[in-house]
């Protein structure tokens, strides 16, 4: 049995904690990897997004884990699960799954420095973003990259006008922080874990290669949505049981605020339809 399925060591949840992000190599055998990347490149998935787009755009395919059953066990997957669990504790839901790709165009899948609590705050910070690679990361193909400690500036700034735009408005935190950025660089089949106030972005690919990633968002039970639009997998239980209690942290954040309709019927929902706080594949309510 490999370390990896073991969990956390304490040093490994001390250095979460200081530094907002975790990486591990090794995390999925080649022979899972190269199952999730047939499942991602199957007509269920790519039938999602035009084939122009995946060529020429950075691709975020949201509700991922309800498009195949094995990407709903992937969720679940021991070797992921058990790093989560000590860094949200025994009760875990999917915030959101999505499949993230990075054109194979060079010069193109710039994406902004932000942090993704800003997307969907929730009533506390219990929340995490875990990254699988099915290609290696680097910094030729525009790998991520993450401010070390900016969890715990609490939420920066992502409006412009009064509305919510989807790069932090803040460069300071980033452009003054040289010597704390790293390059979030797992292999295909390793993780990334970041904390949800965790300051990162990626600049363009230039390795003339697609880059492929599955993201999972997770949250505590406890963390309930308080804007933004939810998703067919939002909710789903990853472990632990459904316990209907929501903890509030003692803090004031920006709701994000959008320009666009944000209901199937084009009624014009600023801070979207989180109030359900479950998508439709949830199955575990009557």
């Amino acid at each position: 049995m490999s370390a990896w399925r073991d969990g956390l060591t304490e040093e490994e949840v001390r250095q979460y904690w200081e530094d907002g992000f975790l990486v591990f190599d090794d995390a999925l055998t080649a022979e899972e990897v190269e199952l999730y990347r047939t499942i991602c490149a199957s007509d269920a998935v790519v039938s999602n997004r035009s084939q122009s787009m995946y060529k020429q755009e950075t691709v975020h395919l949201l509700g991922l884990t309800t498009m195949h059953p094995a990407l709903l066990d992937l969720a679940r997957h021991p070797a992921i699960v058990s790093k989560i669990l000590p860094l949200l504790g025994p009760d875990i839901q999917i915030q959101h799954s999505k499949l993230a790709t990075k054109p194979p165009a060079k010069g193109l899948g710039e994406f902004p420095w932000h942090q993704d609590f800003a997307f969907y705050p929730h009533t506390n910070t219990d929340l995490l973003s875990v990254m699988i690679m099915l290609d290696d990361a680097t910094p030729e193909n525009g790998c991520m990259q993450m401010v070390k400690g900016s969890h715990k500036l609490g939420l920066l700034n992502h409006s412009m006008d009064g509305y919510f735009v989807a790069g932090c408005q803040e460069p300071q935190y980033w452009e003054d922080a040289a010597d704390r950025t790293v390059q979030i660089t797992p292999k295909a089949g390793g993780i990334s874990i970041h904390h949800c106030l965790t300051l990162h972005g990626s600049p363009v690919n230039l390795s003339g290669r697609e880059r492929r990633g599955i993201v999972i968002s997770y949250r505590a039970d406890a963390a309930y949505q308080l804007a933004d639009n939810l998703f067919n997998d939002t909710g789903i239980m990853v472990c632990g049981e459904r316990k209907e209690l929501v903890r509030c942290e003692s803090a004031t954040y920006r709701l994000p605020k959008r320009h666009q309709p944000l209901s199937k019927s084009g009624t014009y929902r600023p801070f979207g339809n989180a109030w359900n706080q479950v998508g439709s594949e949830v199955t575990d309510y009557s």
